[in-house]
């Protein structure tokens, strides 16, 4: 595949560089190697696989529950949470207590994560971004933050990644005006009746929203959310039994560095795919 520039750094008037998106999907499409298309079918088999294996189980529901306890848990801690699955457990069945602040992260996310399986059955809503607005307000609403999260709220200010101001940022991602562009091509690209397989297109989708980063906390764990939902709500799952936190905190490094890529000026898309 060729190089696609997602976007490009631009001087801001404030003394520093934000990113700027590309319209998105390029122009020019997508178009992944052998090797990509051939890894997707790998991987939409063992997706069928998973599912099927699902059904044999004698409590499924009991399987997803602690599956979706145990990627709450990975999720928070690659955000920088200490407790486990074992500690949200017990704080479940507690009532009344003083819950750490780390294990109630993971009992947000739990909280997340089944509104939004409530939402996709029971009202059959789609993968919008009133959708994504309602499992950052789940996520976050009365949470741990390290400033303002504005629960179920696109940002109205400037956020950066890395660095303690824009100026010496890792990653400053779009000035508000160009954010809310970037997600109504986002949500445009989820809805697309295109060529680009499923599998795929998840990932894409992840990644222009982590660049996109249109919170001022809490993406990554929304963006890791994204991922299961729209796999299941497109039908590749018929239960949401595919979580990738434990994956990506196992690979928290390189699951950094590719979104790196993803967003850099050399365009590196097939190097996030790949990885992924």
């Amino acid at each position: 595949m060729k190089s696609v520039q997602i976007g490009f750094n631009k001087d801001q008037k404030e003394g520093f560089k934000a990113f700027i998106p590309n319209p998105f999907p390029p122009k020019v499409g997508f178009e992944f190697d052998s090797k990509i298309i051939k890894k997707s079918s790998e991987a939409t088999r063992l997706l069928g696989k998973l599912d099927g294996i699902t059904k044999l189980l004698p409590d499924a529901d009991f399987f997803l529950l602690m599956y979706l306890r145990k990627d709450a848990a990975s999720s928070s801690q690659i955000e920088g949470t200490m407790a486990t699955m074992v500690d949200a457990i017990e704080a479940e069945v507690k009532t009344g207590a003083n819950i750490p602040d780390d294990v109630d992260d993971i009992l947000h996310y739990i909280k997340a994560l089944n509104y939004g399986m409530k939402r996709v059955t029971d009202d059959n809503f789609p993968i919008s971004l009133r959708f994504i607005c309602e499992l950052h307000k789940q996520l976050m609403h009365q949470a741990r933050s390290t400033h303002h999260s504005y629960p179920g709220e696109f940002r109205r200010s400037q956020n950066w990644i890395g660095g303690t101001k824009p100026s010496n940022a890792r990653f400053v991602p779009p000035p508000t005006e160009d954010m809310r562009h970037a997600l109504n091509d986002l949500e445009n690209f989820i809805h697309s009746d295109d060529s680009v397989l499923e599998i795929i297109k998840a990932g894409l989708i992840h990644a222009q929203f982590e660049t996109i980063h249109p919170f001022t906390d809490g993406n990554g764990r929304t963006g890791r959310m994204l991922i299961t939902f729209y796999l299941w709500k497109t039908g590749l799952l018929e239960r949401p039994v595919l979580f990738l936190s434990s994956f990506f905190k196992k690979h928290q490094k390189a699951y950094y560095e590719k979104l790196e890529d993803y967003h850099g000026e050399e365009g590196k898309i097939e190097s996030w795919k790949k990885k992924i």
